[in-house]
């Protein structure tokens, strides 16, 4: 029976998810995996917090010192959030020669080269499925199970908040600050919902997947990021007439002409398998040269979900007497071909003047650019401005950035209100 201690830095939800599934699953490890894990501190200010989850106080430390000079502590995780103090935590941690297992999307993200270089340095294991897709294991299944494949596309709904949050206003026809408001109050989005909202959550989680996927290293500030704050019920009710459904999107796609990453809101085939991905719940649509196409499917958050990873990453440390590290160079830097004219279809509203010969001088402008229209729905003709709906076939992000800017420009009596992308 191997024995392994663990510390704990932070009892929010996912720490206290930790505790608990390692407090109640205890007899399980040792069992199935000859595993006596015993949890020797935890860092925490809380003492109400302490309390609630039935902690002694003699397991408690005060400082991230006491930690990490505990000699029966072999693993420590962190599911702190945030980058500072959780930085020099984790560095305080390997430097005294312990594994660590992390949460943190924006730490590692941001220093998981310098985590990692300091890790190889002390002979200690990085761990970090949790800070991806929840209990959704993608991170192992990229480093280990699809190795022997070349990764052409990643796409994914990794935000379960946004997911939540556009359900809310296809299904029920909610405006966008009332369906926040509701996964505020159900605990799916946090007070301060920047962070899910606009995007950057996403983005650790896309420069990470994107990252392991394609053997080079993508940083966050290389990813083209859209928030949901601008999308209208308006788009979603003409995109459902469609068959499209809205979904913030994380996509990374290896092209001949570079790397594709970027997070936005997307419209997506009503028959395609993420369409069906609703609330609080992620998906990861990965396509590899012999696996084809696949899905990972689950909860993308919570206490027990994100936990989940946490502690399979615990148990896998804790398993393997070697430890692997990214299958790339993990620079500070981006070292990937980025491709920011990337290639889609477009969705695209205009308000246009109910007279005759605005169509045409619209297609004038999308023709000079090389953009041709698949589809084109028009509202009955009223008084004023009546909305159009073009669609286009594929075409570049920059030739669309500069067709809209020549119609809003000139006096064709249209203006464009959207432009959303479409996932064929």
């Amino acid at each position: 029976m191997k024995k392994v201690g663990v510390a704990i830095l932070g009892l929010g939800v996912v720490g206290g998810g930790t505790y608990k599934i390692l407090r109640d699953h205890a007899e399980a490890y040792r069992t199935n995996h000859k595993l006596d894990i015993t949890i020797e501190c935890v860092l925490e200010q809380r003492r109400e917090r302490i309390a609630e989850l039935g902690i002694a106080d003699d397991v408690v430390c005060s400082s991230i010192a006491e930690v990490v000079s505990n000699p029966d502590v072999d693993i420590v995780v962190e599911v702190m959030g945030g980058v500072d103090p959780a930085r020099s935590y984790v560095l305080a941690a390997l430097k005294a020669g312990k594994s660590v297992v992390t949460s943190n999307k924006e730490l590692y993200c941001k220093y998981g080269y310098e985590l990692e270089e300091t890790a190889k340095k002390h002979n200690c294991g990085l761990f970090y499925e949790a800070t991806c897709v929840g209990g959704v294991p993608i991170i192992r299944t990229l480093l280990d199970n699809l190795q022997g494949n070349e990764i052409s596309s990643i796409m994914g709904i990794i935000n379960g908040t946004t997911n939540y949050v556009l359900t809310k206003m296809s299904s029920e026809g909610m405006s966008y600050e009332d369906a926040l408001s509701r996964a505020q109050s159900l605990g799916f989005a946090e007070k301060d919902p920047a962070s899910d909202v606009e995007g950057y959550d996403a983005v650790y989680k896309l420069s990470i997947l994107s990252s392991l996927a394609f053997h080079t290293k993508i940083t966050y500030d290389r990813i083209y990021r859209e928030g949901i704050n601008n999308v209208s019920p308006v788009d979603i009710k003409f995109g459902r007439q469609l068959g499209y459904v809205m979904k913030l999107l994380a996509i990374a796609k290896n092209t001949h002409s570079g790397i594709e990453v970027r997070v936005h809101p997307a419209f997506i085939r009503a028959d395609h398998p993420l369409s069906s991905v609703i609330d609080n719940y992620n998906a990861v649509y990965l396509s590899g040269d012999c696996v084809g196409e696949f899905m990972l499917y689950g909860l993308g958050a919570g206490e027990y979900p994100t936990a989940s990873a946490v502690v399979g990453d615990i148990i896998y440390c804790a398993s393997h007497l070697n430890y692997n590290y990214s299958p790339f160079c993990n620079t500070e830097h981006c070292t990937a071909k980025i491709s920011d004219n990337f290639e889609s279809s477009y969705y695209i509203r205009v308000e246009a003047e109910d007279k005759s010969g605005v169509l045409s001088k619209i297609a004038s402008v999308l023709s000079r650019q090389g953009i041709s229209v698949a589809r084109v729905v028009q509202d009955d003709a009223g008084k004023g401005a009546v909305p159009m709906i073009l669609v286009t076939h594929p075409t570049r992000e920059n030739s669309v950035k500069k067709a809209v800017e020549e119609i809003n420009e000139s006096s064709s009596g249209a203006k464009v209100m959207s432009i959303i992308r479409v996932v064929n």
